[in-house]
């Protein structure tokens, strides 16, 4: 069982792969989106159960993505 079939969904978030390619850390961008460091973390870890599409839309924007660049399903289940 993976880590994701714990928390009851299939979603796998890329915030780690984003960040890198951009060359911005997580405290960057919890300022550019204002979100917490902490619940950024949440959600780049895997640990999140939801997330507002005004965070989603302020995610998208600050990384330059789309929603299925940041998110994807795992559909291998």
């Amino acid at each position: 069982m993976t880590e994701a079939d714990d928390a009851g969904h299939r979603v796998t978030v890329h915030l780690d792969r984003l960040l890198a390619e951009r060359g911005m850390t997580l405290v960057e961008l919890s300022e550019r989106v204002g979100v917490s460091v902490v619940n950024l973390s949440v959600l780049k870890n895997g640990r999140a159960r939801a997330i507002r599409f005004s965070t989603l839309t302020a995610l998208c924007d600050a990384l330059s993505c789309t929603p299925g660049d940041l998110l994807e399903v795992d559909t291998a289940a």
